[in-house]
């Protein structure tokens, strides 16, 4: 592991990927450098957060980041995103009007869940929704890595996207479809039916070994990803395809 980013707290996975387990939430924030730009994954929780993670993706590549892809809307993933003016923002179709007429409701769910009101009012005020939306598959140049960005939900809501980031052992940025450190969470605007599917798309594309990122947790394989998919068929009723 690069020393340097093991002492910034982050988590070397590749030579071109990493991620951080940021407080309160356990919400992992992910990290693609390219030779030419910067990608980030799910930017936290608020403009504080969001800042704090900007310049320690600056600080570790030397380079600002010119890239934010959200993963689903849950404020944990994307108020931090006010913090990232002049990046390039992508989310799965539909994400744009969830975060801009659900401004509210975003803003009151983080709240919800222990966000100060002021901190959660001025991210949602200044969040930008995405301009590039993801319907199928997407492939991002970064300069030296093409990272794929595929809308693979819904299940654990209705705009999930992961993040495929090639090399000898590719890296899959999964979001809340999959999630360690606790049972996946199937709020109001999961779609539980089809989480499985969902699931199985993530793991044909990334291949029994890759290494699986989920949202919440530590790093997993292809096989907790199976028994994960397993368990949602179980507890919802959805029979094998």
């Amino acid at each position: 592991m690069d020393v340097r980013w093991e002492e910034a707290g982050w988590e070397r996975l590749t030579g071109r990927a990493g991620r951080r387990r940021l407080p309160v939430w356990d919400c992992t924030v992910g990290l693609v450098v390219g030779d030419d730009s910067v990608l980030l994954v799910d930017p936290g929780s608020c403009v504080r957060e969001g800042a704090e993670v900007r310049a320690e993706a600056e600080r570790l590549t030397g380079r600002r980041v010119t890239h934010i892809a959200f993963t689903h809307g849950h404020f944990d993933h994307v108020l931090g995103g006010a913090a990232f003016s002049g990046a390039e923002f992508f989310g799965a179709v539909g994400l744009d009007a969830l975060l801009t007429v659900g401004r509210d409701e975003l803003r009151g769910d983080a709240v919800r869940h222990g966000l100060a009101e002021a901190e959660a009012a001025e991210a949602a005020d200044l969040l930008a929704a995405p301009k590039h939306l993801v319907s199928g598959e997407w492939t991002l140049d970064l300069g030296g890595v093409q990272v794929l960005l595929a809308n693979v939900g819904p299940g654990h809501t209705r705009h999930d996207l992961a993040v495929f980031v090639p090399g000898v052992r590719e890296v899959v940025f999964c979001g809340d479809l999959v999630e360690e450190s606790g049972d996946p969470s199937a709020g109001p605007d999961a779609v539980p039916r089809q989480w499985p599917a969902a699931l199985d798309r993530l793991l044909s594309l990334g291949g029994d070994d890759a290494l699986y990122v989920p949202g919440h947790g530590a790093v997993v394989g292809a096989a907790f990803v199976r028994a994960q998919r397993d368990t949602l068929r179980a507890r919802f009723g959805v029979s094998e395809a």
